[in-house]
Formats: C-alpha cells, structure tokens, sequence
C-alpha cells in the first residue's frame, strides 16, 4: 500500500479514507499532547479488524499539509506507537514502524512516521471496544456485524492455521539454512517452489509471497520477531507445587525465556529441565541414581506442547514449571477436532499440520547428556507421545501424570516427581 513517496504524497492530498489516516503530532512542554492514546487505538484496531490501513503522524488531517516531527522526538513518540499497540489494544497488534521524510509546503523535508497495519488474523479490542473502518472514520460495531467478523476469523484460525500468511513478515526472514534442512536428495525445486510445497510461504491477498505461521515458527531465529508469543516460558522453583502457588516459598533458582525455531525450543527446554532437576539415588544393590523426572517423557511432552498448541491465542505462551514434587506444562489452547481429556491416549487429532509434518522431518539430535530418545525425528506421527508419557513417568514415579482443561483455553500436564 503506497509503496513510493510519490504515491503517499498523491494519497495525502486526496485526504484520509478507508486506508489512510493522517494524524498531527502536537507536543506540550515535555509531553506528546496529540494525538490522544485512546484515540489512536481506535484507528490502529480498526484498521486491523478491516483490510488494514496506513497512519502518518506529522501530517495534519484537515489541511493535509506535513508538519512533521522534531527528529530529536522521533523516539518518543514511536514509543507512544509501540506503548498503544501492546498496552491499549487486546489481542496485541502487531505493526510496522517507519521513519520517513515527506515535503512541506514550501518543499522542505520533515521527518514523519509512517505506521503499516495489516489486516489481522484476530479481531482487536481497543480499550475494550470494538472498531471498524468507514470511510475515513473508526466507528464502534454493531454487534451483528461483530458477531460475523469474529466467526469469519475465528475459522480462518481454525482451518490450519499454521497455513495462514503473517502479512507483515517478508520471505527473505526466513533462513536458509533453517528452511533448506527440509529438502530431502530429491527436492531440486525452486527455493520459493519448495516452500511454497511445504506450507512455509504462501500468497497474500494482494498475490505478494509471504511466510506462513509455519514458516515463522520452523524458519526464523527468532520466532518472535512475528509471533511475540511463540516461545516456552520456563521457570524452576526450590519449593513443591503448593508452596510456590500460594507464594509461601516461591524461590526461583533458574528462569529462561526459550526462543528459536520450535525443534530448538524442545531442546532448550529439555536441557533446562535437566540442568534444574534433581537427581536421587537407592543403595539396595549398590547407589543406582535416579532422576526426578524421565527425560525421555519429559521430550514428548514438550514435542507435543510446540506442535499442538494454538498459536492463534496471542499473547499467550508456553508455561514450564519444575518444582521439587512435580513439574507442570502449560499448554495455550483447547482440545481438536472434539477430544476430550480421558481420550488423550486413545486417539490422535492434529491442530498444526503443517508443522507436524516438519516436525517429523527434523532429526531428534537432542544434545543432553544421558538421554536417548528411541527416534531419529522429533514426532513419529503415530499418535504414540501421550500414552508414553504417562506410562514412563508412572513407572519411574509410581504416580501417573494428570492432564487438566482450563478454561476450555489451556491444556496443563502434571508429570509428579521421584521420589516424593
């Protein structure tokens, strides 16, 4: 959308309409007196709940003229961009930020703001109000039409999402050397061919390619850079469950917050979980050493968490917790396609697709010492995982792991600890 100045510049002129809106950027001593906060949400939301839109802020919107922003204040109010799109609208919204300079008037240039909202997988709340875009305005919904723009998108996240396109993620984000370990002596297609084959890029609807939630998630160093909420948030507590739950004795003695592509995730949070575990021992026929936790289990609960949680619930993550009696996983996302908790070891039901099938393509190559995971890839697709995990934990244990619902929002693992 305006891809060159010339083109911004015969939009500005034109005035604000259902993609454009021009915002002034007016300072009061050391304050950004406009534009307001809440004001500003609304627009950004609106556009994200319509096709998605472009905001200047240093143009004016009645006169149209480019009155620009102080380069010294150029921080801060990308600041108050970012404080909106984070603090002000729910699910947060993701958005492009750039510095710009158009010309006045009198043809000098001023340096202005130019924030790219795309149109958004997720309906956006602004300070708990809905917005649509009509013309040149953000006008509140109407329930009715809430109501079908919310099941519109609620069946685009639900018809693979891991297939969507992240609007505002380019194809040369993704790595090479993370996306060409996929190819197979065989696969001399065309890079972008290839991709294209496996789900990781795919059009927009302008016909531009772009990474897929799948190819963010598989491809990227950084997951994050797109999807801020794909990362495992591990913490390990000196105390059991009950104290630290009810703040008694909540004594971290690690935390880490695990990045990268998902198989690298497993690893990181495999490695943290047996850095942080404790290890016990038994003198019946001479001291046999035994762990608090059977890593191997530990390793499909951690599979199965990146590869089947909901990523289209933002701002949510994966919880690790290690605690001396047990250690929970936390998992964003209701049951698929139906199932019930009781019928996890029965039967098998995929969220992600796309993922599992890369999961499945990827070498287990688990670089913790003592584990040996009985698979050459990270998924075997035999729907296998949950009736290993708990069959292992309850042998090492003598207690069998507990799944639980929350909310119809989030699946927890129990796995109790040796021992206790």
């Amino acid at each position: 959308m305006y891809p060159t100045i010339e083109e911004l510049l015969r939009a500005i002129r034109l005035g604000e309409d259902s993609s454009l809106e021009l915002k002034e950027v007016v300072f009061s001593g050391g304050k950004i007196k406009g534009p307001e906060r809440d004001n500003l949400a609304e627009v950004m939301a609106a556009f994200a709940n319509a096709k998605g839109g472009v905001i200047i802020l240093g143009v004016d919107d009645k006169s149209r003229e480019v009155t620009g922003i102080p380069v010294a204040r150029l921080e801060e109010v990308e600041l108050l961009v970012r404080e909106v799109a984070h603090d002000s609208i729910d699910p947060t919204l993701s958005l492009d930020i750039r510095r710009i300079e158009l010309p006045d008037t009198l043809g000098e240039l001023r340096a202005v703001l130019r924030l790219d909202i795309d149109r958004s997988l997720f309906v956006h709340a602004a300070k708990g109000r809905y917005f649509c875009r009509v013309g040149s305005s953000s006008r509140p919904m109407s329930p009715e039409y809430l109501s079908r723009l919310m099941q519109q998108r609620s069946q685009a996240r639900l018809i693979r999402f891991d297939e969507q396109i992240v609007s505002n993620a380019r194809v040369d984000s993704l790595s090479s050397e993370l996306t060409d370990r996929f190819r197979t002596g065989r696969s001399g297609a065309d890079r972008l061919v290839f991709l294209r084959k496996i789900s990781m890029i795919g059009e927009d609807q302008e016909g531009v390619l772009r990474p897929t939630v799948c190819g963010v998630l598989m491809g990227m160093h950084d997951p994050r850079e797109y999807l801020t909420h794909a990362f495992i948030q591990a913490v390990a507590y000196r105390s059991d469950y009950r104290a630290a739950h009810d703040h008694l004795q909540a004594y971290q003695l690690d935390h880490q917050d695990i990045t990268g592509p998902l198989d690298a995730q497993v690893r990181s949070a495999l490695q943290f979980v047996a850095r942080n575990m404790q290890i016990g021992g038994t003198k019946s026929l001479g001291r046999t050493d035994v762990p608090q936790f059977d890593l191997t289990a530990v390793f499909e609960a951690l599979v199965n968490a990146v590869a089947h949680r909901d990523y289209a619930i933002a701002a949510s993550k994966i919880r690790l917790r290690l605690y001396r009696d047990c250690l929970r996983l936390c998992v964003p996302g209701a049951l698929s396609n139906s199932m019930e908790v009781a019928s996890l070891p029965l039967r098998q039901a995929t969220r992600n697709e796309a993922i599992t099938s890369l999961l499945a393509r990827t070498p287990v190559d688990v670089p913790v010492d003592g584990v040996q995971i009985e698979r050459s890839f990270m998924m075997d697709k035999r729907g296998e995982g949950v009736g290993l995990i708990l069959d292992r934990s309850e042998q090492l244990s003598g207690k069998r792991p507990v799944y639980e619902l929350i909310d119809e929002s989030e699946l927890v693992l129990t796995i109790f600890a040796a021992g206790v």
